[in-house]
């Protein structure tokens, strides 16, 4: 109670000066008026000075003749010193010091003067009374109170009802039931009613219940009434126990509260002349019924729910019908209202929104709004408050809408006039209202059509100050949506009106809002169909074309809903993307991959956040989901990627944009304008284009090092073709729909690409090449606008001149991508020009054209023909055909002249190509490593673009390139690059030898052929001078006698090496060697007995891999029967290569080998040459070849010499014959067995000579298989000095180049080890090393006696 304290100083001197200055506080606080806190201060400074006495700090005498002092400052001053009292009468009486209650009690009696007793005895306690002798006993005090409270309070006064005359309430009935439209006020029919009650002695609350019943029947005077109870009630709680009683008559069962009687209750309530609080306890039911009622109605719906998709018995069916019989029987005797409900829905219809809101507080959430009643009510309140901002930014052009009037109520919530008045009270009724909006559909478009307005000025209005409350507004719009908009429509009655609408604000929200709202839409009150529908095509894929032809029925929106779903269902984290075998892919992932492609391209649905998904899961390193990207791709932009492309269509893609869409796929992609640009629209608008291309690049090696650790190899190779291929999709869709700017701008430079976005050299070259071809185009076109010439010749060399302005950057730019020795090989010019052409620059596929061309002829023949196409129908088919034929014919021409001007390029480039300073072995390794092979195995395309580039180089007369060499090396080594391939690398790889033996098989194949193509051209220089540039003479060429032989050795080792792949037993090196030996199989076996050693290889793997591996008992089985049908076509290999009859008299005696060899060849010379064969082999992945010691007849062969580089020059052709007819001779006798005994007895002799001339070099060999690696390295001066040699060429010094020396020599060092050698048991390929010796001779020794490529590198080929 005290508020003021007394300072110590008035209390210490409290005669001198404390006293004066109490007085003078007290009577300043008597003078304010501060509407009764002045009694208050007043008190409290009583208080105080009381609380001083009973302290025991001040005089009782002193005091008590202030207090009386006091009592003229106000006349109820008795009065507030009498409550000070009582307090101090309570907190005394609590306390344990006696003194202190013996302080108050004399305070009180020295007071008794100046305050009456009948005041003390109101306030303080009976034994305090009894203490002061006011009073004789409090026991008899008390007893005496309890019975007047008892007589006041609780005895019924007996009324005579015979006094009130009814005559009375009958003119009170007539005075209210006036005619009120006159100048009848509240106010005359109050002094009329008072009247009445004087004199005919009325009951006022009867006359007040009176009032009621008459209002309720005059509900519309809502005016006149409530001012007329305004100023006729004294008390709210009489009136609303009168109100509670006439709400309590309607509460037995079967009664039905009328309307009028919530709307007076309602009136009453919202001007404020009961409390809702009083009247809410009359109502029925109880809060807590209705929670049960609440909880009971959502059991039974749920149960409903159930039901839908349970199977139900016959038994079960009787059960459930009985249930229900009961339940209508306990239906029938219907339940009293719910009065709660009724006063809610009244005070709705008002507009007391705050009453209401009480109201809905106190029940479940959407309980009350779920009664169509008050869910309408409500829905008739939000149209009244937008009404005024709808009209202004709501209404649709054209649109007239119908006006609704306000309430006339002032108390009813404000309309909007602006998007932020709709903060007030709009969002907060639809929250409440949630998804019972579904009653009302208008409300529900006008709320849409707000947001839509709204969003316009969201996006078009960029003022920071408003910033923040736009993004507030933004944030309730969207929280609308989630809570009020989409329930709702889920259960609006298949309005797919509504659903547009909807769509049309919601496609004014980024992706990622509208997913979040889906997703609690979905999570949290909605399973929609596509969800079930979805679970259903996972498991059966044969759904998906009929459920893809149904979508057509639905909304803009449901197909956004789609969307999401299908995202929803691929991130789904307990769905394993892998089957059970952890080797393929599961099959509803792919169900899904093709779901997708078909919905996005046939229907206009939103792909960025499919997109962004790939995105993401491609940033965490999982490459799974890219099977949906290439799905989309390829059905959206008709793109199709695969190795199984006839050579037709492979033919189609080389030509243009138009010949690939109409040739080069296996689907027709003739509709896929609306849905490539759709595509393309989403990437770019998202800026999702570069990172997807550069995310899939990284992937390639992340599936193999990072995400393949712990998976099976055949699915991680699965896993990288299908990274690769999608690139390679991905890639050719943004070149070919991308424009040149929007390219251009996109991709960076390769020296960017390779060395910040690590992007490897292919994939980085891949991307880049498109930008290239449209700067050289786009900068060829202004040359040609700047100067006007029609010439070719002028147009040439504008087009060398753009390629030169466009091309010199990227030379200088690829330098940084290698060290600076291998520009010491090639030319960075040179190496970029090959990584950025392609096969539309290198040849016009006419026959590809013709063929396209053919059969729109035909078309449009057949379209005459056919009598039952309508006229109309028929014009526009036949227009449609010959526009193709035109615009085929078209880019034929416009490929030709292309093509004219590339290889005029090239030909003026080539001299520039390769540099002299390195040996041929260098340039090809280099060429081989950099350019073919990672190259040829990226696409079908680039294999032939590979093949046919090497072709071109030759054709193209390039200095220092050769061509044998490149070719030797492409056939000689298969196994390691096969091995490591990946399933769809090996079909390319396939591609590309089979391209590159289909060059050598024609060159093989005629002799004219042979000298117009190869015959003067240094690629096929044995001998290569360092002082010209020519073809050399003819001495130095290779003829076409011994070029067969050369294809024989390439024949024979890729039999060898395919039949090391088969018998090594693992699995991919015998798929890989299937699949590239299915590709090559047009070329390749032509040898009969080469086809026989792969055919019994080949059906040894058929017997052992029938039941264990499937896959490639398949592979196995079909490459069999391809093999036994080309059976026809193959030769014996005396046809193969021609095998010239032995001339002994034409055989110098410097090439026999010792006396008595008459005319035979120095099989020593084989025999000692035996261990540098496989070198001779192997080497050519070395940077230069292993000297070895050559022999006598070598020695006499070649004349080495040094000018610029170390050059062989060639012995005469007849000694060349003479050592070939030598060799035919001996094999020739070593096949036939001797049918006469000189025959048989020169025979032995030979042997015996060859088993003399061997034994020191068996010996030799046999040691060295037992022999340390340290220990065989000292027995080897000679591989000693080679590694000295290759010292020298480091520091520039001039080498014997032993590389070609090994290659002359292959012939005859090979020829020993195949007399004995077919396609056997060949082991494992070892470590190509100096030391490897002892065991390429042990499987010299294992190869078995079935056929030898005779001559097969007998061809002496020096090279520089």
């Amino acid at each position: 109670m005290a508020t003021l304290i007394l300072p110590g100083e008035w209390i210490k001197n409290w005669e001198k000066s404390g006293k004066h200055e109490f007085v003078q506080l007290c009577k300043e606080l008597t003078e304010k008026t501060d509407h009764g806190s002045e009694i208050r201060d007043i008190q409290a400074a009583l208080y105080e000075l009381c609380w001083q006495v009973v302290q025991g700090n001040l005089k009782l005498d002193l005091v008590a003749s202030v207090l009386g002092d006091m009592m003229e400052l106000r006349d109820d001053m008795p009065s507030i010193l009498a409550d000070v009292f009582s307090i101090l009468d309570l907190e005394t009486g609590a306390l344990e010091e006696k003194n202190k209650r013996d302080h108050y009690t004399q305070l009180v009696g020295a007071c008794l003067f100046f305050v009456p007793e009948a005041i003390l005895k109101e306030r303080l306690d009976p034994e305090t009374l009894e203490s002061l002798g006011l009073i004789k006993q409090a026991h008899q005090f008390n007893q005496k109170i309890v019975k007047i409270k008892t007589k006041l309070f609780y005895k019924q006064q007996k009324f005579n009802l015979l006094r009130e005359e009814n005559e009375g309430y009958a003119k009170l009935i007539t005075e209210l039931g006036q005619d009120l439209s006159g100048n009848i006020t509240s106010h005359v029919v109050l002094e009329s009613i008072k009247s009445l009650i004087g004199c005919f002695n009325l009951d006022p609350n009867r006359v007040l219940d009176i009032i009621l019943e008459v209002y309720e029947s005059r509900s519309d005077q809502d005016e006149f009434f409530l001012s007329l109870i305004k100023s006729y009630m004294c008390e709210p709680l009489t009136l609303c126990h009168i109100l509670g009683f006439k709400f309590k008559f309607y509460q037995e069962p079967n009664e039905e509260t009328p309307k009028s009687l919530y709307h007076i209750a309602a009136a009453l309530l919202h001007h404020n002349l009961i409390e809702l609080e009083d009247l809410y306890v009359h109502l029925m039911p109880l809060d807590a019924t209705i929670i049960e009622e609440h909880k009971r109605d959502i059991s039974e719906a749920k149960q409903i729910a159930r039901k839908l998709v349970m199977v139900v018995l016959p038994s079960e069916k009787n059960e459930d019908k009985e249930k229900e019989k009961e339940k209508e029987e306990e239906k029938n005797e219907r339940p009293p209202d719910n009065q709660k409900l009724g006063l809610l829905e009244a005070l709705l219809r008002i507009g007391d929104w705050h009453h209401a809101q009480s109201i809905m507080d106190q029940m479940p959430s959407f309980y009350a709004t779920s009664h169509k009643a008050i869910a309408l009510a409500l829905c008739q309140l939000v149209h009244l408050t937008v009404e005024p901002l709808y009209r202004r930014a709501g209404v649709p052009k054209g649109a007239r809408g119908c006006v609704m009037h306000p309430l006339r109520n002032k108390r009813a919530p404000r309309p909007a006039e602006n998007f932020e008045d709709l903060r007030r009270d709009t969002f907060s009724m639809l929250c409440y209202l949630g998804p019972h909006l579904s009653h009302d559909p208008i409300l529900f478009a006008k709320i849409v059509r707000l947001g839509k307005g709204f969003m316009k000025e969201y996006q078009s209005d960029g003022r920071p100050d408003i910033k923040d409350k736009m993004d507030t507004l933004l944030s309730c719009f969207l929280s609308i949506a989630d809570q009020v908009l989409l329930p709702s429509l889920s259960l609006m009655e298949c309005n797919a009106c509504m659903s547009e609408e909807l769509w049309g604000l919601f496609k004014l929200f980024p992706y990622q809002h509208r997913y979040r709202l889906y997703g609690q839409w979905k999570n949290e009150t909605y399973s929609s169909i596509c969800f079930i529908m979805l679970s259903q095509i996972q498991w059966y894929d044969n759904l998906i074309v009929p459920v893809v032809d149904s979508l057509k029925y639905l909304t803009s929106l449901n197909y956004d809903v789609l969307a999401y779903c299908i995202i929803e269902a691929l991130a789904n984290p307990e769905k394993e993307k892998m089957k059970h075998d952890d080797t393929t892919i599961s099959s509803w992932l792919q169900s899904l991959a093709s779901l997708c492609g078909a919905v996005f391209r046939k229907y206009p649905i939103e792909l960025a956040g499919l997109l962004q998904y790939v995105t993401n899961q491609l940033k965490a390193g999982k490459s799974f989901d890219l099977l949906i990207l290439k799905e989309v791709v390829q059905k959206m932009a008709g793109i199709e990627i695969t190795d199984e492309m006839t050579s037709e269509q492979l033919e189609a893609m080389t030509g243009g944009e138009q010949l690939k869409a109409e040739g080069g796929y296996f689907g027709q992609i003739r509709n896929t304008k609306k849905s490539s640009q759709r595509l393309k629209d989403a990437l770019l608008d998202h800026e999702l284009a570069l990172p997807l291309c550069l995310l899939m690049a990284q992937q390639r090696n992340g599936v193999v090092f990072l995400e393949g650790g712990e998976k099976h190899l055949k699915l991680v190779g699965h896993l990288y073709d299908q990274c690769h291929d999608t690139l390679v999709q991905f890639g050719g869709f943004l070149a070919s729909n991308l424009s040149t700017e929007d390219y251009i701008k996109r991709v960076p430079s390769i020296d960017i690409l390779c060395n910040q976005f690590h992007t490897p050299h292919d994939a980085a070259f891949f991307l880049s090449r498109p930008m290239y071809a449209h700067q050289i185009l786009s900068k060829y076109d202004e040359l040609k606008k700047a100067e006007k010439g029609n010439r070719q010749q002028q147009k040439v060399h504008k087009y060398v001149a753009a390629c030169e302005q466009v091309m010199t950057p990227v030379h200088e730019a690829v330098v940084s991508l290698h060290p600076a020795r291998v520009w010491d090989d090639l030319r960075p010019q040179f190496y970029a020009t090959f990584w950025s052409l392609t096969m539309y620059d290198l040849a016009v596929p006419h026959s590809a054209y013709e063929r396209e061309v053919n059969k729109l002829k035909v078309q449009i023949k057949a379209i005459e023909e056919n009598p039952e196409i309508p006229l109309n129908k028929k014009k526009k088919e036949k227009e449609r055909c010959t526009a193709l034929q035109e615009k085929l014919q078209e880019e034929e021409k416009k490929q030709l002249e292309h093509v004219q001007r590339v290889l005029h390029r090239l030909k003026l480039e080539k001299d520039n190509w390769l540099l002299a300073k390195s040996t041929k072995n260098e340039t090809i390794t280099k060429f081989l490593q950099l350019c073919l092979f990672p190259r040829c195995i990226f696409s079908s395309i680039d294999a032939v673009y590979c093949a046919r580039f090497v072709e071109l180089v030759h054709q193209q007369k390039t200095p220092n390139f050769c061509t044998l060499l490149c070719y030797d090396r492409v056939f000689s080594a298969i196994i390691y690059t096969v091995a490591s391939c990946t399933e769809n690398e090996s079909h390319r790889y396939g591609r590309f030898l089979c391209c590159m033996l289909e060059t050598v098989t024609r060159w093989h194949s005629d002799r004219a052929t042979y000298e117009k193509e190869c015959v003067n051209y240094p690629g096929f220089l044995t001998i290569f001078r360092a002082t010209g540039f020519d073809g050399g003479n003819k001495a130095d060429q290779l003829d076409y006698e011994n070029f067969r032989h050369v294809v024989h050795k390439w024949h024979y080792m890729l039999t060898k090496a395919s039949v090391h792949c088969l018998e090594t037993g693992d699995y991919t090196h015998i798929r890989n060697i299937l699949i590239v030996l299915t590709k090559i199989l047009p070329c390749y076996p032509k040898v009969l007995n080469l086809g026989q050693a792969l055919e019994c290889r080949v059906h040894k793997i058929c017997l052992e891999e029938k039941d264990k591996r499937p896959d490639l008992y398949a592979l196995a089985m079909g490459y069999s029967g391809r093999l036994k049908s080309q059976k026809v076509h193959m030769v014996p290999e005396n046809e193969f290569h021609h095998k010239e009859q032995p001339a002994r008299s034409a055989t110098p005696a410097s090439q026999q080998n010792g006396p008595g060899s008459t005319g035979k060849p120095a099989t020593s010379t084989s025999k000692t040459e035996e261990g540098t064969s496989e070198d001779g082999d192997r080497g050519k992945d070395k940077s230069q070849g292993t000297a070895k010691p050559v022999n006598k007849a070598n020695s006499a062969a070649a004349k080495v010499t040094t000018s610029n580089g170390n050059v062989f020059k060639k012995k005469k052709q007849k000694t060349k014959k003479t050592l070939w007819s030598g060799k035919e001779k001996k094999e020739k006798k070593e096949k036939t067995p001797g049918s006469t005994p000189e025959t048989k007895a020169e025979n032995r002799r030979e042997k015996q000579r060859d088993e003399r001339a061997g034994k020191e070099e068996r010996v030799a060999r046999e040691g060295k298989e037992k022999t340390p690696k340290a220990d065989r390295e000292k027995v080897k001066p000679d591989e000693k000095s080679n590694k000295d040699d290759k010292a020298k060429a480091g520091n520039g010094e001039p080498v014997e180049p032993s590389r070609e020396r090994d290659a002359i020599k292959e012939s005859k060092s090979k020829e020993k080890g195949d007399r004995s050698a077919v396609a056997g048991s060949l082991k494992s390929p070892v470590p190509r090393s100096e030391s490897a010796e002892s065991e390429r001779d042990h499987k010299r020794r294992k190869l078995d006696s079935h056929s030898s490529p005779s001559h097969s590198s007998s061809v002496k080929v020096s090279m520089a």
